[in-house]
């Protein structure tokens, strides 16, 4: 039995930039032709880049289409992950690390410090649209917990003067 090939829905799939479709295409030639989808939390990546940090609808059904999936599945990843958004989030997503490592290193005082500092709670974006807020598992820097993330820089050891000295470096 011969099964038509789902034709691609060019309107989907011009949702994603050019250049972003290039990126993909080289994640995509990372694997067999008949694994492509396993380019998917790249693909992710890219476009939640392209659309200023957070993901759409939208987006996610134009990355199932350009890799052959399932909208569900696309959706299934980006919900699971907390690296993707599915909302706007402020110009820094500050990442806190509150898993057991950093919990026991007094990850709990690096937060009630954010939130004091930046007048929010975990989940928030400040007025300004600067920091958001976001609490995660595990960032895998045990070792120098408590830790937290800022777009693609770690920042480890933290004290409550290190985390007033790396605010003061955003802009």
């Amino acid at each position: 039995m011969i099964f038509a090939q789902r034709s691609k829905d060019q309107t989907k799939i011009a949702r994603i930039s050019a250049v972003s479709r290039a990126d993909i295409d080289q994640w995509v030639a990372k694997y067999p032709a008949e694994r492509k989808r396993s380019a998917v939390m790249a693909a992710l990546r890219i476009v939640q880049d392209q659309n200023g940090g957070y993901l759409t609808n939208d987006l996610i059904e134009a990355v199932a289409e350009y890799l052959d999936m399932e909208a569900i599945a696309v959706y299934e990843v980006a919900t699971f992950y907390s690296m993707y958004e599915m909302s706007a989030v402020g110009k820094h997503k500050i990442c806190v690390c509150t898993n057991i490592s950093c919990m026991l290193c007094s990850s709990d005082q690096v937060v009630a410090h954010l939130e004091k500092k930046l007048g929010i709670k975990m989940g928030q974006t400040t007025a300004d649209g600067k920091f958001t807020l976001k609490e995660v598992e595990c960032l895998g820097a045990c070792v120098n917990a408590p830790v937290m993330q800022i777009g693609r820089q770690y920042y480890e050891k933290l004290t409550p003067a290190a985390i007033d000295d790396i605010l003061a470096g955003l802009k």
